[in-house]
């Protein structure tokens, strides 16, 4: 038993999931029973907590992108939110109204940023402030005419699809908290399409997941991003119809986001 115990000890370095934890009788451990407790109160916690967009625009304003906007979806409440998913995918007409007075303004943008509390709003205030610091230089290189970036309350992933209609963008970025699991309540989700329009569905999207500090870095998720966007616009598609030729699909793409791959 004792070096199995220390074969476990090794193993559980290299990974969050619940693997060795004993037993005590036929059950957990009290240490492990009381951790998993914790956790599951962390991602509860996660799903109600509120974003606060003052702090997240104040943050996006220090990184100079053109205009920042907040809107909420039709899910008036948390509650509704989470009891009423379709209310999540479309824009309040409070909402729909002031992007128009923007896209009055200037249309055809090249790209549309859509940043979405989700499932985490935790994910977002952790991950969305420094993850664009990184990726913001290389996105303001790709795309000559950005919209203002949209922060949406109580939203899906296919809200961006009608943020990015109004603005007339030809690329979508959704960046959202994703569903709070047991050992990750903060992770961020990535999704872009490419021509997106109201009622697109999950196939047009191509998604990056778990993107947090303890997962996928920020350095190998802004490398698959760029090297996304950039085989997107090539190609003039995203989704199924995209294939991802990155190589080393565990560690992430560890070659150069320039070189030029087969289609």
């Amino acid at each position: 038993m004792g070096n199995d115990s220390l074969s476990w000890e090794k193993i559980k370095q290299h990974t969050s999931a619940r693997i060795g934890l004993g037993r005590a009788g036929g059950s957990l451990p009290t240490k492990e029973m009381l951790k998993l407790r914790w956790d599951h109160a962390g991602a509860r916690d996660a799903v109600w907590e509120t974003c606060n967009w003052k702090e997240i625009i104040e943050g996006l304003q220090e990184q100079d992108w053109p205009g920042i906007i907040e809107v909420n979806s039709c899910a008036a409440t948390r509650q509704d939110y989470l009891l009423r998913p379709d209310q999540g995918r479309r824009l309040s007409e409070d909402s729909v109204g002031k992007l128009k007075s923007h896209s009055l303004q200037k249309k055809n943008y090249d790209l549309s940023i859509c940043i979405i509390d989700g499932l985490s709003p935790l994910a977002i205030r952790k991950n969305i402030i420094p993850f664009l610091n990184l990726l913001g230089p290389e996105l303001k290189v790709l795309f000559k005419k950005i919209a203002p970036i949209v922060c949406v309350t109580n939203g899906r992933v296919a809200v961006g699809d009608e943020v990015a209609e109004v603005f007339g963008a030809k690329m979508l970025i959704v960046f959202i908290g994703e569903r709070p699991g047991l050992t990750s309540a903060d992770s961020l989700g990535i999704y872009m399409t490419y021509e997106p329009t109201i009622g697109s569905t999950d196939e047009r999207r191509n998604c990056i997941s778990n993107v947090r500090k303890e997962g996928l870095s920020y350095e190998k998720a802004s490398e698959k991003l760029s090297y996304l966007l950039k085989e997107g616009l090539d190609q003039k598609r995203s989704g199924v119809l995209l294939k991802d030729r990155m190589t080393d699909a565990i560690e992430g793409f560890t070659g150069s986001s320039e070189k030029q791959l087969p289609k």
